[in-house]
């Protein structure tokens, strides 16, 4: 399957791309996140971070589907 991913903060900067495309047979988004933070190198672990998928807040263990849009997001500060 494809998923549309969009990286933010510590995650773009590690990952070198704003977003990107990618496939995989990760059937949930804590499956893939763990497949992209050996690509990338991710530091954090998947529970520090929220994921939205299709512009929600989503469990990570829910089931994806071909030509989602995955949001992984780091914790930020505010000033």
């Amino acid at each position: 399957m494809k998923y549309r991913l969009l990286y933010f903060a510590s995650l773009r900067d590690r990952a070198g791309v704003d977003s990107e495309t990618v496939e995989s047979f990760a059937a949930d988004a804590r499956n893939l996140y763990a497949e992209l933070r050996a690509r990338h190198g991710f530091a954090m672990d998947a529970d520090c971070l929220r994921v939205a998928i299709n512009g929600e807040f989503a469990a990570w263990d829910r089931a994806l589907a071909d030509g989602d849009e995955i949001v992984f997001i780091p914790p930020v500060s505010g000033g």
